[in-house]
C-alpha cells in the first residue's frame, strides 16, 4: 500500500532534503504551497507531514510560529496523520550537559521561550485529540551544500584563506546534525510510527565536536594547516539592527560556549541499526563545497 507524506517548506533545507528522502524510500511526496494552498485540503490522504515551515524572511516569530502550529495541528487532525517536527535544543537554555527527552526546558531566550510553546501545543494536541507527534530533535544543521547554516555561514566562511572561525570558546563541544542524516531518520521514524506513543521526543545523535577538533580535521583532510579565529562578533552587532540572521545569531551566541550534546539512547533504541554518516566525511563534504 504507498505511502503519502506532505512535505510544508519544501523549498527549504529541511523540506528538499525530506522531499529526496521519502522519495527514494518509494513514498508518494505531496509538496505544499503556503501562498496557494490550503493545509487541510492538501493533507487530504496523506499518512505523515513533515513541518518545515519557518515564518517568511525570519520574521515575526512570536506570532507566525503560533499560527503554523495551529495550521498543521488541524491539518493532522483533519487527515489523522502524523507530524513530523524538527526540534532544536533552544528549549534546554544555557544548562551545559548531556539532553536528553527528560531534561528539563528552561530556556530564557525570546527563539527558545517560543519553541517551548510550540512544542507544547503539539503536546496538549497528542493528549486531547490524539494528533500523533514526534519531535525529531537535532543540534545546529550541516547541509551537504554550503547554504545558510551556521556552519556555512559562521565557522566555514574563512577557510579558502585557512582558517575557520571559533564563535565562542574553541574547546567547547557542539552538538550537529548532518541533514541528510536527519531526513533518512525522519523517513525511518515515519515507518515506525505505529508502533511509537502518540508524543514523541526522540534527540537524535548527530557529530560533536570542538571547533578545535574541527580545524584538526580539516587539516588533515585537506592537507594542509586550518588555523583558528575568533568570530568578528562584533561586526554582526552592528549589521544586526538590518540584518535578521545576525540578529538571531547573536540571540544563540551562548551555545558556542557551553558544553552539549544530545543522549543518543532514545533514538537507538528506536533505531539500533541507523548509521549516521562519519564526520570525516561530513567536513571533507563541507570543505569542498
Amino acid at each position: 500500500m504507498a505511502k503519502t507524506v506532505l512535505i510544508l517548506g519544501a523549498s527549504g533545507k529541511i523540506g528538499r532534503h525530506s522531499k529526496a528522502e521519502f522519495e527514494k524510500a518509494g513514498w508518494d511526496v505531496k509538496i505544499f504551497n503556503r501562498r496557494h494552498d490550503n493545509m487541510i485540503e492538501a493533507a487530504e490522504g496523506v499518512d505523515v507531514i513533515i513541518n518545515g515551515l519557518n515564518p517568511a524572511g525570519y520574521k515575526n516569530w512570536a506570532t507566525q510560529i503560533p499560527k503554523i502550529t495551529n495550521q498543521v495541528i488541524a491539518a493532522a487532525k483533519s487527515a489523522r496523520a502524523t507530524i513530523i517536527v524538527p526540534g532544536n535544543v533552544y528549549v534546554f537554555g544555557k544548562q551545559a550537559g548531556v539532553w536528553d527527552e527528560n531534561t528539563p526546558h528552561r530556556a530564557d531566550t525570546r527563539k527558545g521561550k517560543i519553541r517551548i510553546e510550540m512544542e507544547e501545543a503539539y503536546k496538549a494536541a497528542a493528549s486531547e485529540f490524539g494528533v500523533q507527534t514526534i519531535i525529531l530533535r537535532a543540534g545546529d544543521f550541516i547541509d551537504d551544500k554550503r547554504s545558510d547554516t551556521l556552519m556555512g555561514m559562521g565557522i566555514l566562511s574563512g577557510l579558502e584563506k585557512g582558517a575557520i572561525n571559533a564563535l565562542g570558546d574553541p574547546n567547547a563541544k557542539h552538538t550537529y546534525c548532518y541533514l541528510p542524516d536527519w531526513a533518512r531518520a525522519c523517513v525511518q521514524v515515519s515507518e515506525k510510527r505505529n508502533k511509537l506513543n502518540v508524543f514523541e521526543d526522540i534527540p537524535f545523535p548527530g557529530s560533536i565536536f570542538s571547533i578545535k577538533e574541527l580545524a584538526i580535521t580539516l587539516s588533515e583532510k585537506l592537507g594542509r594547516q586550518v588555523k583558528v579565529k575568533k568570530f568578528p562578533w562584533a561586526l554582526i552587532y552592528l549589521t544586526s539592527p538590518f540584518w535578521k540572521t545576525g540578529y538571531e545569531m547573536i540571540e544563540m551566541r551562548y551555545l558556542n560556549d557551553i558544553d552539549h550534546s544530545l543522549s543518543p539512547q532514545k533514538f537507538r533504541s528506536i533505531l539500533p541499526d541507523f548509521k549516521t554518516t562519519g564526520i570525516d566525511e561530513i567536513m571533507f563534504s563541507e570543505a569542498r563545497a
